[in-house]
């Protein structure tokens, strides 16, 4: 009887798995923290279309009248590539409230400029663009160094860094020649933005053709750092990615010939 009734009885219910189970659920639907390492590795970490924003932009800044409806393009284009690089690099977490808010000061910045004008707006937005860019460096490089190897992407992110920064110092030194009294430049004008950007790369590249030379002892100190960050960051990030290009292709090459190895030294093969 007694067995009887023992093998009737239910089976007790597993309290520690169904526990895990509910745990895991409760993780699954936590929402993500803001930039977690765990999204950005999850990111699709494909920069040709940063790369491809960003060179838009160049080319705009480059070759585009100095007017203001020009200054309000290029705020929202940054804007737009800060956004871009949040998405690639696997910021999803970002309040949609606060990418919302920046967009809308970034247009609000753009109108008021296309309206009122003057050159304290004009630096305003000159320094707002350069913020942008900015945080889209800091964005790309934080997912350039969430990847585990050097591939075509890290490589286009490092390209797109380097762009970012000769535009950022396009826009300091827009900001300094229209809220500063002396002309920034010492052939006696603060020049356009098109003349800036040919200056901010010149400087960026270390090329020193002298045509144009800051006139103030703050525009020296400026070219001065861009000239540095410059040539570290080709020396240092560009060829520390390269060099471990090499490092990969041929520990890549050793496990191919050492797997070849092990697979004819298999007996009956």
């Amino acid at each position: 009887m007694q067995g009887t009734g023992s093998s009737g009885e239910s089976p007790a219910p597993d309290e520690p798995v169904r526990g895990g189970l509910d745990l895991f659920r409760r993780r699954r639907n936590r929402p993500r923290a803001l930039g977690s390492r765990a999204s950005r590795l999850r990111a699709s970490h494909s920069y040709g279309i940063v790369l491809l924003l960003i060179i838009a932009s160049f080319l705009f800044a480059a070759l585009a009248p100095d007017d203001s409806w020009t200054v309000g393009v290029l705020l929202l284009a940054y804007a737009a590539i800060l956004a871009a690089a949040l998405w690639t690099s696997g910021f999803t977490g970002v309040d949609f409230r606060y990418r919302a808010g920046l967009v809308a000061l970034a247009a609000g910045v753009a109108v008021l400029e296309l309206i009122v004008g003057g050159n304290r707006l004009y630096g305003f937005a000159a320094i707002l663009t350069g913020v942008l860019i900015v945080a889209a460096i800091v964005v790309i490089g934080l997912g350039v160094t969430d990847q585990r190897g050097v591939n075509a992407q890290s490589v286009r992110g490092a390209i797109c860094v380097y762009l970012l920064i000769g535009l950022c110092f396009v826009f300091i030194y827009g900001a300094v020649a229209a809220l500063g009294d002396a002309p920034f430049f010492a052939q006696g004008s603060d020049g356009d933005r098109a003349l800036r950007t040919y200056f901010s790369f010149v400087t960026l590249a270390t090329l020193g053709y002298g045509d144009y030379t800051p006139g103030t002892d703050f525009g020296h100190a400026l070219a001065i750092i861009e000239a540095l960050v410059g040539q570290l960051y080709l020396v240092t990030v560009v060829a520390l990615l390269v060099s471990r290009i090499g490092v990969q292709t041929t520990v890549r090459g050793r496990r191919g010939s050492s797997s070849e190895g092990d697979v004819a030294g298999e007996p009956g093969r």
